[in-house]
């Protein structure tokens, strides 16, 4: 830029060799012609320009921005939901801002109350745990707010939700089709959405296939990898009679229970199968690959991201929601080598 100065829509203006108005329609996602389109926006990566969401939010009333804020960046699962929402947002001209809360429940409402300091238009939030207070600043959230999980009756926000009971039920049908008769379940802590919701899942399936309720079978920890393996040692160490399989209630869990069964010395399947939830990129990678029940995570986040910018497309409600939209993506389970049965296992291992 001359004399060291920044780009400005006058000077994208002269480097695309279009009007003032038709550079200002394209950087604020007005619409424009193809061609007009793609040579402001040529222009403007050559230029540098970098747009001011805070002037243009105080102009306009809009930042052109979105959050999303998850429990675990680092987590396969909401490493699918980011580029799902990503796609859509950036397809409708919107930046996309990442939050990772740690499922640090004050972290959560913090970003909840700053829709107020208009930093973003609104917000995707993909809280673990749902508190009193994660309800009264949903309902007072200043701008529109979609939740990717379970909420309870009456909340007034968009949810997208997976069905955890029936996806942890399916898995354990499974489980019982392949011959396998001991099947421990580790778990998540118990006191969060989707422990709970999967422990309902385990239950309800023993119960469908006539087993008992084995306490001595049920690991509660955290949902990593190290906690998988220490949980899958403790019950194969145990004073019982050792499980045949383990149902874990997502794949990081179910990578650490394998790790801990083949050091061991055991084989997966032939002397025990594991099974985990999400079907994430660590479920493929495993070896054998880990049999996994599938919860959309990228479906999640895309139906997420649509709902946000609906509420936004909305003229002059601000994204209040009277009616809010509860939207459910089935689980499908995906059968892979670590759960062959015993008559099949030579082959459904290199599946």
């Amino acid at each position: 830029m001359p004399n060291g100065g920044q780009p400005t829509i006058v000077s994208i203006a002269r480097r695309a060799g279009v009007s003032i108005a038709s550079v200002s329609r394209v950087l604020n996602g007005q619409g424009a012609r193809r061609d007009t389109t793609e040579r402001v926006r040529r222009a403007a990566a050559e230029l540098g320009y970098v747009p001011n969401a805070v002037a243009r939010s105080l102009k306009g009333g809009r930042t052109r921005q979105l959050t999303f804020a998850m429990p675990d960046i680092g987590n396969p699962v909401y490493v699918a939901m980011v580029r799902a929402i990503q796609s859509v947002a950036k397809a409708a001209g919107y930046r996309l801002l990442l939050h990772s809360t740690d499922a640090v429940a004050e972290d959560e409402l913090a970003v909840l109350r700053s829709l107020g300091d208009r930093t973003s238009d609104g917000l995707i939030l993909c809280p673990i745990r749902i508190t009193p207070e994660h309800i009264e600043a949903l309902g007072a959230a200043a701008g529109p707010v979609v939740v990717i999980g379970s909420l309870p009756p009456g909340v007034p926000v968009d949810s997208v939700r997976a069905d955890s009971v029936a996806g942890a039920a399916m898995a354990v049908r499974h489980l019982y089709a392949t011959g396998r008769r001991r099947i421990a379940f580790i778990n998540g802590p118990s006191d969060t959405v989707p422990g709970s919701s999967r422990d309902a899942g385990y239950r309800k399936a023993l119960a469908h296939c006539g087993l008992p309720q084995e306490p001595g079978l049920v690991v509660h920890t955290d949902f990593g990898i190290e906690s998988g393996a220490a949980a899958a040692e403790r019950l194969l160490a145990g004073p019982a009679e050792p499980p045949d399989a383990f149902f874990c209630a997502n794949d990081q869990l179910a990578l650490g229970a394998a790790h801990a069964v083949l050091a061991r010395g055991l084989r997966i399947p032939e002397d025990l199968a594991v099974a985990g939830m999400d079907d994430s990129a660590l479920a493929r990678a495993g070896w054998p690959p880990l049999t996994s029940v599938d919860l959309g995570s990228s479906e999640r986040g895309r139906r997420a991201a649509e709902l946000l910018l609906d509420r936004l497309r909305r003229p002059g409600d601000g994204g209040a929601v009277v009616s809010p939209a509860t939207t459910t993506v089935p689980p499908r389970l995906v059968v892979r080598g670590s759960t062959a049965p015993a008559t099949d296992q030579k082959t459904a291992r290199y599946a």
